[in-house]
């Protein structure tokens, strides 16, 4: 697998992952100015903006690079909110409250299936 297909894997997890836990997928993949937000879900209080990191067993789930939410930057998260913020602006969702959250993803890239899913709710915040 490609660090694409990878990724793609990652957030097809993530997205099947949210709906066994009872979210509805809004969107995925949104392009808001020159940022991306994987996924966009709800449930019946909050709008949930969802960063999904996802780490095959290429590398160990204790390797070098940190937790896949370490990847999570203060930059990125500062690009998330305001991509969030000008969504929100935009859409019929602006009554919802807005949570982010991240969904780490370690997968076994060679069998092609997901080894551990680590659900980070109200990750960041402004």
């Amino acid at each position: 697998m490609s660090t694409i297909e990878i990724g793609k894997f990652g957030e097809d997890s993530a997205t099947s992952y949210l709906k066994k836990n009872g979210y509805r997928i809004v969107d995925r993949n949104v392009h808001v100015s020159h940022n991306e937000i994987d996924i966009i879900a709800r449930d019946k209080t909050y709008l949930v903006f969802v960063e999904v990191k996802t780490r095959s067993t290429d590398n160990s789930l204790y390797s070098d690079y940190g937790t896949p939410a370490s990847a999570v930057t203060r930059s990125k998260q500062l690009r998330t909110l305001e991509a969030a913020r000008k969504y929100l602006a935009t859409t019929k969702y602006s009554r919802l409250q807005p949570r982010f959250d991240v969904l780490e993803i370690y997968i076994d890239k060679n069998e092609r299936k997901v080894i551990k899913i680590n659900h980070i709710t109200n990750a960041f915040g402004a």
